[in-house]
């Protein structure tokens, strides 16, 4: 590893290809300060990155490239989606999206090794395929970042060239959960029995599952998302100490981020590995708890589309909800509130006109009612999900369910 000034650092590039791929992580690990140098050293190229968030670079001579549209990217007609699950985003780089530059952010130096801090999901695989065809490793060292374990350790022999720049960690504001995501939050953490294997991402609807869980013993984590709530459950003790828990991306507070800090505890593993529905399988009891934009009457659910734009993507919805149900007393469960209320409309609908972001979850769980979904049969599916419905849709819902010929 050659470290260099950000000044030098344009110096030290090799010669790339025209309009090269860049890859670099996205989420909340995403070196900012790096891209913006490689920004203005290179006159147009292509940045791939999973869910960016905040600013990225936006004008002409610059693609994004993404299977996850974070808002940082909602709109911006210079942006690429590629429809595919997390699972397998990374065989797109020893296919069609090689890359001709990895570009990440690391931790502190220890023993010879670096860590990819917070965001791993993508990164190993595009470091392999970016050695496999000699393309360039560039690195931010940023010493605040946390020496998290895992797949994204890296040796220091591995980086071609690295800046060391410094930037404060993003730390999780603390949100504040509304009295519906609380009645939600309380009727599914009443639907998790101990020693189960929890998935579920960020936001008020499982902030409150979280919070509601710490009564809970013997839980084990098997995640995309490493955040507060499920260090909440750590410190109530409501985890077993005898199982890591293992994500593949982390974000929280700074107490957070200490902990995991050089703690084998916490694993954070390429999405390949965390994502494969053939590993979630293997975890006992796995509850996958997803939210969405809609579910129909058919158990559809949308979670990425409005008025046919792309706001987010597949995902590891689909990769957990396949998971969950091969899962030895395994569920999975779309949670979501009744009722849109800046669109003033349902969020059960007679059938999905968005595309289907996955199918056949276990339950749909609204604070409205609980709606069984695999092993109900067509009609009482749809029975289920008008009352889990607002009660100002569910005369309009039964009407359309009747004409569909869900109830006949």
């Amino acid at each position: 590893m050659k470290i260099v000034s950000p000044e030098q650092l344009a110096a030290e590039l090799p010669k790339l290809p025209t309009n090269p791929r860049v890859v670099t992580q996205g989420s909340f690990g995403t070196p900012r300060a790096l891209i913006e140098l490689l920004d203005r050293a290179l006159p147009e190229y292509r940045l791939f990155i999973v869910n960016g968030l905040g600013k990225l670079p936006d004008r002409e001579g610059v693609r994004i490239e993404t299977t996850f549209v974070g808002s940082g990217l909602r709109g911006n007609p210079r942006v690429d989606y590629y429809p595919a699950r997390l699972s397998v985003t990374p065989r797109l780089f020893d296919g069609p999206l090689p890359p001709d530059v990895v570009a990440i952010q690391v931790s502190r130096v220890v023993d010879g090794k670096v860590s990819l801090g917070i965001e791993v999901q993508v990164l190993p695989g595009a470091i392999e395929a970016a050695k496999a065809r000699g393309a360039i490793l560039v690195a931010q060292i940023n010493e605040n970042l946390p020496f998290i374990h895992g797949d994204g350790v890296l040796s220091v022999d591995d980086i071609d060239v690295a800046v060391e720049i410094v930037a404060p960690m993003p730390v999780a504001p603390e949100g504040a959960i509304d009295d519906e995501s609380a009645a939600v939050g309380e009727r599914l953490a009443a639907m998790v029995p101990d020693g189960s294997t929890l998935q579920m991402g960020i936001g008020a609807l499982p902030g409150a599952v979280l919070r509601a869980l710490r009564g809970s013993r013997g839980l084990r984590v098997w995640t995309e998302l490493m955040a507060d709530g499920f260090f909440g459950l750590l410190q109530a003790g409501a985890l077993d100490e005898d199982q890591p828990i293992t994500a593949t991306f982390a974000y929280g507070s700074q107490e957070l981020y200490d902990w995991a800090d050089d703690n084998p505890r916490l694993r954070l593993l390429r999405c390949e590995t965390t994502n494969s529905p053939g590993n979630i399988a293997r975890q006992p009891a796995v509850t996958s708890i997803n939210t969405a934009l809609q579910v129909d009457l058919f158990g559809a659910v949308n979670a990425t589309r409005v008025n046919d734009r792309i706001i987010s993507g597949t995902g590891g919805q689909a990769d957990f909800v396949v998971g969950a149900l091969q899962s030895p007393g395994g569920q999975s469960i779309i949670a979501l509130k009744s009722w849109h209320p800046k669109a003033q409309r349902s969020t059960i609908v007679p059938k999905l006109t968005e595309a289907t972001t996955s199918l056949q979850p276990t339950w749909v769980v609204t604070e409205q009612g609980s709606a069984r979904i695999f092993g109900a049969s067509q009609r009482d599916q749809a029975l289920g999900l008008i009352e889990a419905a607002h009660p100002d849709a569910r005369t309009g819902l039964h009407g359309e369910a009747e004409r569909m010929g869900l109830l006949g």
